[in-house]
């Protein structure tokens, strides 16, 4: 088999393939002897039909089969005699099939590109560091409260939190508008789901006063015809109702799932799920950071076909978050084009460090990382049980874990400046 090799692009090959004559027919005499043992031809016993007439009858057939089955076989064999690592499916393009002349064909395809990665000792990485405070908890447990809040009716004006409800009726110019009126609105002032000057409005009104608002609805605002508008709203307190924290005792807990152990194994559990929020966190930021600064430093050249699969994989996925499977909806490409480059440069050089370091999936690893994934639903175990028994899914996982040890050896290896932060900062949290 004759094989020749030319370049017509960084990553793109040009490959020329000559299998002999020879061995085309003898694999289609092959096929014919093995179909005249058990051939049932009218005027024949079986098996007994002469090769000139299983020729006559399946020859074209047969030919054809080989042919297809030869185009695959034979680029196999060409790309491994070549040394090639092809990226993706070749284009194939015949140009002498005919039966009785050598098969002839011109495969196009792009390589994987030779990475030569920089030393890994010569990236600085800022590693962020953090850890859960007391007072962090504190104010988680105070957050814990406020979603446990309730109201209390109270006889005096209302002020900022406070729970108003209202009977409202805007209008501009004196004529009223859709959507401005509205009765028994339930509003808690300074919330903001209303508007700010209406809200404002309220405050130090008592139940059973009235009063007019001034609204200046804002030059963007989503109806388009009021977007600009002043309107007045006369407006009516019904009640004021003020907020009321619940005490910290084993109703409190209950709600939250600790029937034990009270305040204390309410901390310890509350302490727990920040620690493993916060790890996620951290581990997220920083592999980020790494990424960010191997991409930087390890410029590489991809292949447009292993780009274009990328590409769709994006498009499949902001359709799946969309909620459609319509093809029609999909999202145009060239906003995924840069992220989905960026994305398998990242793959290729992280492939690179785990086939070069040896590393190999850590089950412990993919434990952890399984836990973390169905730690958010009701039955994690049954959601865990589920995963195990989807050997896709399960590779996915691995996946994840393995990428995890790469970034870890990575960081081992940089030049690491730890960044100090706190939870607040990083979780964006406000108690």
């Amino acid at each position: 088999m004759q094989v020749s090799v030319e370049s017509i692009g960084k990553l793109e090959r040009r490959m020329q393939v000559q299998v002999p004559a020879e061995r085309v027919s003898q694999e289609i005499a092959a096929r014919l002897k093995n179909i005249s043992r058990t051939a049932r031809l009218n005027g024949f016993r079986p098996g007994k039909a002469p090769l000139k007439v299983i020729r006559q009858q399946f020859g074209s057939q047969i030919h054809r089969e080989v042919i297809g089955e030869l185009l695959q076989s034979s680029y196999a064999e060409a790309v491994t005699q070549k040394q090639l690592a092809p990226a993706g499916s070749p284009r194939i393009e015949p140009q002498s099939m005919e039966e009785g002349s050598d098969l002839r064909y011109t495969a196009t395809f792009e390589v994987f590109p030779e990475l030569a990665l920089q030393p890994m000792e010569s990236l600085e990485v800022d590693r962020v560091t953090a850890e859960v405070t007391e007072s962090d908890i504190d104010a988680m447990i105070e957050r814990l409260r406020k979603q446990q809040m309730k109201y209390s009716t109270v006889n005096r004006a209302a002020a900022n939190g406070d729970k108003a409800t209202v009977d409202f009726e805007g209008a501009i110019d004196g004529v009223a508008f859709a959507g401005g009126k509205g009765e028994n609105i339930a509003i808690v002032l300074g919330e903001g789901r209303m508007l700010p000057e209406l809200e404002q409005g309220l405050i130090g009104a008592a139940p059973g006063e009235k009063r007019s608002v001034t609204v200046n609805f804002p030059s963007d605002y989503r109806a388009a015809e009021l977007a600009g508008k002043a309107a007045i709203f006369a407006t009516e307190v019904k009640s004021v109702e003020e907020p009321v924290l619940p005490e910290i005792d084993e109703e409190f807990c209950k709600a939250f799932g600790v029937s034990e152990g009270g305040l204390a194994k309410l901390r310890e559990d509350v302490a727990a799920n920040m620690r493993r929020e916060l790890e996620q966190a951290l581990r997220n930021r920083n592999k980020a950071v790494v990424m960010e600064k191997l991409y930087a430093a390890n410029p590489t050249d991809v292949p447009n076909v292993l780009i274009e699969g990328q590409i769709r994989d994006m498009q499949v996925e902001a359709m799946r978050r969309a909620g459609t499977k319509d093809a029609a909806q999909a999202p145009p490409r060239e906003p995924f084009i840069e992220p989905a480059r960026r994305r398998v440069a990242l793959g290729l050089l992280l492939n690179d460090v785990i086939r070069k370091e040896n590393l190999v999936v850590d089950r412990a690893r993919v434990n952890e990382r399984l836990d973390e994934m169905v730690s958010a639903y009701g039955d994690a175990g049954a959601m865990k049980r589920a995963y195990m028994q989807n050997a896709e899914a399960m590779r996915q996982v691995e996946s994840l874990a393995l990428e995890d040890q790469a970034v870890d050896w990575i960081l081992e290896h940089a030049k690491v400046h730890e960044v100090k932060s706190t939870f607040k900062e990083l979780m964006n949290f406000e108690g």
